[in-house]
């Protein structure tokens, strides 16, 4: 039961709270983007007006206002709103809920709505421990992620659940949330007026982070202010917080980048992709993300030696030699000066003429084993050191030749040249594959 004390306790708490805290919507009119998944008419926002809401799982990056959003159903709900903690729980905590959940729904006839920040940290014991009393609704999940669930959640809760996708807020978003903060009594109250510069520098820092752009606009605040009352005694003026107190509460900018989740992969993926695109402005670009964060360097080089083969392959076989001195220097030199190797490298297979042929024929040689018959080896290619060896077909020994090339049969049976590889017309393996077809030509 609340009471005094505990609401008195309650209000220090958050007036002690950070401004992201403090800021935090109550209602969905006051919730900032994410129109697809709780904008007018969507699946979600109905549920939660009508306090219909079914086992949801909230998937995205930080600061898109998935616990934000559990909070709103929270407030709006006439069930019972309990928490478990992903990191601390275990799965006695989770039939301790279950079985709350399951009194008060068989006594009371009241639902439960369960909430799990960072489902993905729970361990498959502590998920298989929710199936049933979500399957039956004994319990309501909402879980809320940043990893992909698809990949982190048990499928069989995946299942019996629906996955709503929050998304890196707008620009747009972002100053409105700005613009919230200046004004609410919970936030910097009128105190403060912000420079169009300043605004712009916060967004930019954000990157679509709504708690981390409350957070700088906070730190900026405080360095705005006067140092002793005295300075401001009297004045009823607004303080100005400019660009210079934004760049310096947040010196350095740190882009997301979760190595184990998708920004991992879409940033190595766009990495491979430009390398392949050879765009080296490109490659640079998400090379110095990647290094930012703090990526492995060897994970980068062996990226790079992978696309080297995959993508250049015999245009340039230099590429692959590159490659490979960058992965050696990664482990000999290591951080921060090994980034100048995986630069080089990486501007290197950019720059290269490109060419998949040795990778699309060896998808097409593996096909073919896989769907193709049975096929034996030419007899005259076989070993000799065997008995009956000499009833074998004569193998004809390139060497003899004076150009080295002899015309003979090396694929089995029902194949035919060219059925595997065939060559661009860049590089190295153009010019090698065209002299080839010449010696061919002149037996």
């Amino acid at each position: 039961m609340d009471t005094l004390f505990s609401s008195a306790q309650r209000s220090i708490k958050i007036n002690n709270a950070p401004m992201a805290v403090r800021m935090r919507p109550t209602t969905l009119d006051e919730f900032a983007g994410q129109t697809a998944a709780v904008g007018p008419n969507s699946w979600l926002r109905r549920a939660i007006e009508h306090d219909v809401v079914s086992s949801i799982i909230l998937y995205g990056p930080a600061g898109t206002g998935k616990t934000t959003l559990a909070r709103i159903i929270a407030n709006s709900t006439n069930a019972e709103f309990v928490e478990v903690s992903a990191i601390t729980g275990t799965v006695k905590d989770v039939r301790r809920e279950i079985e709350g959940a399951e009194s008060r729904l068989l006594t009371a006839g009241r639902r439960t709505i369960l909430f799990v920040d960072e489902i993905h940290r729970f361990n498959r014991s502590q998920q298989d421990a929710l199936l049933h009393a979500v399957e039956d609704r004994t319990v309501v999940l909402i879980g809320a992620t940043t990893e992909n669930p698809y990949f982190e959640v048990n499928q069989a809760l995946i299942s019996r659940s629906r996955v709503v996708e929050l998304t890196a807020l707008s620009d747009e978003d972002i100053s409105a949330i700005i613009n919230r903060a200046l004004t609410s009594a919970h936030g910097l109250d009128g105190a403060f007026t912000l420079t169009d510069e300043a605004r712009a520098e916060i967004v930019l820092l954000s990157g679509g982070d709504a708690r981390c752009a409350l957070t700088t606009l906070e730190l900026a605040s405080q360095l705005a202010t006067p140092l002793t009352s005295d300075e401001s005694a009297g004045s009823t003026d607004q303080l100005v917080i400019t660009q210079k107190h934004v760049v310096d509460a947040t010196p350095h900018r740190g882009l997301p980048y979760d190595k184990s989740g998708d920004m991992h992969y879409d940033i190595i993926s766009a990495f491979i992709k430009s390398m392949r695109g050879s765009d080296p402005d490109a490659t640079l670009y998400w090379l110095a993300r990647m290094i930012d964060a703090g990526e492995d360097p060897k994970f980068i080089a062996r990226r790079i030696m992978i696309a080297a083969s995959e993508d250049i392959g015999n245009a340039d076989p230099q590429a692959l030699l590159v490659a490979e001195a960058a992965f050696k220097a990664t482990e000999v030199i290591g951080y921060p000066e090994c980034r100048i190797n995986l630069a080089q490298a990486a501007v290197y297979n950019a720059l290269a003429p490109k060419s998949n042929a040795s990778y699309a024929g060896l998808n097409a040689a593996m096909t073919e084993i896989h769907t193709g018959p049975l096929r034996e080896v030419p007899s005259h290619l076989r070993d000799r050191h065997r008995p009956g060896a000499e009833k074998y077909q004569d193998y004809l020994y390139p060497h003899d030749s004076a150009k080295g090339w002899v015309s003979q049969q090396y694929l089995p049976d029902g194949l035919s040249r060219g059925v595997f590889f065939t060559p661009s017309e860049r590089g190295w393996e153009a010019w090698r594959y065209e002299a080839a077809n010449r010696d061919h030509m002149d037996v």
